[in-house]
């Protein structure tokens, strides 16, 4: 078993900065089950930052329990110097939080369009229409088709798109790559490279660390409902038995 890493003494990623998100000894419950026992990590402005683990180890509940979708959570949960623990689950996204799914959650009955224009604005400094049909050229030609005639990754990109309008400073992103081509898988790369460029952190829930490692400065690696070692990316080649190992691939 691998030592549980001692953020006390983790650098940060800058000299005086301070993490936009914190997680301390967070547990969380899906009614009498307990499916996180204590997750430790950081994410610092501006990062790309992915959860590595088998399935079913906590990966996907913890982005749930960022956004405050468990029905009971303990510990220290902080987004940019506030209690997110004492923040209803309503008022979450608003604090500037975007969440995509793996399911996606586009909604059948309503365009391209109108599924990129629902999520409310709630800061200033997120992409205009205009932007996000540059950078998702397939959704503006298929703009007026209803959400779910669009192939999986067409679905994918719009679930991120929308998100992208409404000036969140988070995006949490739940196994983005699952079951698309090769070359959509790509296209995910490319965006998620210039949302870097962007300033935007991320939080990614990978299982295919190959492209994990083309967009991450850092990575968490879980196992039952706890982080069991942080590593950025550099240390990657160095640790690819223990990622395979862990991982079962």
């Amino acid at each position: 078993m691998l030592e549980r890493p001692d953020m006390s003494t983790r650098p940060l990623k800058a000299p005086g900065v301070e993490p936009l998100l914190t997680l301390r000894g967070l547990k969380g419950w899906y009614g009498e089950s307990q499916a996180l026992h204590g997750v430790d990590l950081d994410i610092f402005p501006g990062e790309t930052v992915t959860l590595l683990g088998r399935n079913g180890v906590g990966k996907t509940t913890t982005l749930r329990a960022i956004m405050g979708l468990l029905p009971k959570r303990e510990g220290t949960l902080r987004f940019a110097g506030r209690d997110l623990l004492a923040v209803p689950l309503h008022r979450v996204a608003g604090l500037g939080i975007g969440f995509v799914p793996e399911e996606r959650g586009i909604f059948a009955t309503l365009s391209v369009e109108e599924n990129l224009l629902l999520p409310p604005i709630v800061a200033p400094g997120g992409m205009s229409v205009e932007e996000i049909y540059t950078l998702f050229p397939n959704l503006k030609e298929r703009r007026q088709s209803g959400g779910t005639r669009l192939s999986g990754g067409e679905q994918q990109m719009l679930a991120i798109a929308r998100i992208l309008r409404s000036g969140v400073k988070l995006l949490l992103l739940d196994e983005p790559t699952e079951g698309l081509a090769p070359v959509i898988v790509q296209r995910i790369g490319e965006i998620l490279q210039m949302l870097k460029a962007r300033g935007m952190t991320v939080l990614l829930v990978e299982q295919n660390f190959r492209f994990a490692a083309k967009v991450a400065d850092r990575f968490y690696l879980m196992d039952h409902g706890r982080v069991l070692d942080g590593f950025p990316v550099e240390e990657l080649p160095r640790r690819m038995a223990q990622m395979t190992e862990t991982l079962g691939v």
